[in-house]
């Protein structure tokens, strides 16, 4: 029963933020104008296009929290606090209130300096609003039972503010992690296994699957990569109610076959189906083979099998997609 209302109330909410997303002004960029937004900022009341989401995930979810309006969950509080902002045009009314004359607001094909530029200018320096106005920062949805909504947020404030440092970001990558094959047993006969993926500061996880050492996920996590991107850390866990989580195999995977690729070839979309890169398996790597990059209707793709380090058994399948953000 409990199941049922948890699956009515996600259904709910998905149903509500699409019904905002409908609206004539939530169908362009708050941003940049580029039609067709599909992520947003959840503590700021903004839908959002995907150049303009990595510029927003490098201010830090002390500023803006970022989700996907597609791939990831909402709480109830979340999409209460977009519906109360109203959408792009009631924030945007707020946020660039003072827009300099001569200044301008970039556009869908702006570079990613002058994107970035802009809105840490709007969102984290708070340039552009009323004489005597500050919007507090919202916090996270772990550090606060309710998202901070923002027309609760005003305040007075003199002085200079303090600005927290940027991190850049050179895109986005989309993990998706699509099985595991003959993972080790950490309970009586089986496992319940779950993926956490770790880059910089992010960390990442799938759903935990019961009883199963072959278990598919078809799960796809999302994470921004740092222009020092370094590598993607996998480990496998066990889920244990009682007591601590056990480890059932990590890998690392080197995100530079990708990424050089991707950026020396630039916009994929205009290259047809081709293969532009490869990771070699070798003695150092988790690779069970070569893993190819490839162009594949406009995207930039790369699927590898790993066999799994510092454990008796255990293989899993990925599948890698690299979104720029300067296209």
């Amino acid at each position: 029963m409990n199941n049922r209302l948890e699956v009515g109330r996600a259904a709910s909410g998905k149903r509500r933020l699409r019904d905002l997303l409908l609206q004539k002004d939530n169908r362009f960029c708050a941003d940049c104008n580029a039609p067709d937004p599909k992520w947003a900022s959840a503590n700021i009341g903004v839908f959002i296009c995907l150049k303009c989401c990595g510029v927003h995930r490098s201010l830090g979810t002390h500023v803006s929290k970022v989700l996907s309006v597609t791939l990831d969950e909402w709480s109830d509080d979340e999409v209460d606090a977009m519906i109360e902002v109203g959408g792009n045009a009631c924030a945007n009314k707020i946020y660039e209130a003072h827009v300099p004359e001569g200044y301008s607001k970039p556009t869908p094909d702006a570079s990613h300096e002058q994107r970035a530029n802009f809105i840490r200018s709007k969102y984290e320096l708070q340039d552009f609003l009323k004489p005597g106005l500050r919007i507090a920062s919202g916090k996270s949805s772990q550090e606060s039972n309710s998202s901070n909504k923002l027309m609760d947020s005003f305040r007075s404030t003199s002085g200079p503010q303090k600005s927290e440092g940027m991190v850049e970001f050179i895109g986005l990558l989309k993990v998706k992690v699509v099985k595991g094959t003959n993972l080790a047993i950490r309970d009586m006969m089986s496992s319940d296994p779950y993926v956490v993926l770790k880059l910089g500061n992010q960390t990442v996880q799938t759903t935990v699957v019961n009883s199963n050492l072959n278990p598919v996920w078809n799960e796809e996590l999302m994470l921004s990569v740092p222009q020092e991107y370094g590598s993607l850390k996998l480990q496998v866990y066990d889920h244990d109610t009682f007591s601590a989580d056990d480890i059932m195999g990590e890998a690392e995977i080197d995100l530079q076959p990708m990424i050089t690729s991707a950026m020396a070839f630039g916009n994929a979309e205009m290259f047809g189906d081709m293969q532009i890169g490869k990771w070699l398996k070798s003695d150092d790597n988790a690779l069970i083979e070569d893993s190819l990059v490839n162009i594949v209707d406009g995207k930039i793709l790369q699927k590898m099998a790993l066999k799994l380090q510092n454990v008796e058994s255990g293989e899993l399948d990925l599948e890698l997609e690299w979104m720029p953000l300067d296209q």
